[in-house]
């Protein structure tokens, strides 16, 4: 399905690729694609159905940044000051690292590539970076005069590929290809450009066989766990997750599909055995 600057394919019943559509400006942002993207990944947030999202470029680029020639203006702005106008256009920006990260869906990012400014800020707000062998990175902020401090890149890379690599990429805006982002972390895999849509569609089919529960509470306990301050907590935090998937019914299913030899189907139900005495009454009387 086409909607304007930025596309939705379905793939099966679980998977949806997003994908940036304005391969002549090499998927620059824009505000109307900002706006579009936030809206389109907000309507995929509410797919019940979706269990996992890939996040995409069109053409020959995953997203180059701040379109610095037409980046357009925001809507809605009758009697607003300069200042305003300024800082509800950073939001329209920000906004979408905080839209990816609120989705229930796992992201996986396909970095076809460059993946400049705003770009690199874009695969960083998602779950899962994974490359073509031609993607580059680069914080291009600093080299444009600004910061390359931008949309929460700040709070993130640091704890995705420590601070002294983050550093070196933050300060000196110097390009990093595939080879060195897969050694430092900043992704997960490399492949050939034409085997990388095929690629995350793999690892999409393959997560999208977990429990839609299992999915979103990892990826809910992953990003919470950033910001908890202790083991302690993290483990509390971890215990109650845990707990209440298994008042489902999926890790039965894991044990009856393994001694029967075929795939789990997991639906995520309650689990009604807990609560069933001996002879199947479930009040004990």
């Amino acid at each position: 399905m086409a909607a304007g600057v930025v596309e939705i394919v379905d793939v099966g019943d679980d998977v949806r690729i997003v994908r940036l559509a304005r391969p002549d400006r090499l998927n620059a942002l824009s505000i109307e694609l900002a706006i579009e993207l936030d809206e389109v990944l907000a309507a995929v947030g509410a797919d019940n159905s979706a269990r996992v999202v890939i996040l995409t470029g069109l053409g020959r680029a995953f997203c180059s940044g701040l379109d610095l020639k037409d980046y357009g203006v925001i809507p809605n702005i009758d009697g607003l000051s300069v200042h305003r106008i300024a800082s509800r256009s950073m939001r329209v920006y920000s906004q979408l690292t905080r839209r990816l990260r609120s989705i229930p869906q796992p992201v996986i990012a396909a970095v076809n590539g460059p993946a400049y400014g705003g770009g690199m800020c874009l695969a960083l707000g998602c779950d899962l970076r994974i490359a073509s062998d031609d993607a580059v990175f680069n914080a291009t902020g600093i080299v444009n005069g600004l910061t390359s401090t931008e949309m929460g890149a700040g709070w993130i890379l640091p704890r995705l590929i420590g601070s002294a690599n983050a550093n070196d990429l933050m300060l000196t805006g110097r390009k990093v290809d595939a080879a060195e982002a897969l050694r430092i972390g900043l992704v997960s895999r490399v492949v050939a450009p034409d085997e990388l849509l095929a690629e995350a569609r793999s690892m999409a089919a393959a997560m999208a066989k977990f429990s839609h529960f299992g999915l979103e509470s990892t990826k809910q306990a992953l990003w919470a766990e950033l910001e908890i301050a202790s083991l302690d907590a993290a483990i509390e935090f971890e215990d109650r997750n845990q707990l209440m998937a298994g008042f489902t019914d999926n890790l039965p299913e894991a044990i009856r599909s393994f001694d029967r030899d075929r795939e789990p189907v997991y639906l995520d139900e309650p689990r009604r055995d807990l609560f069933e005495q001996p002879d199947g009454d479930p009040t004990g009387e």
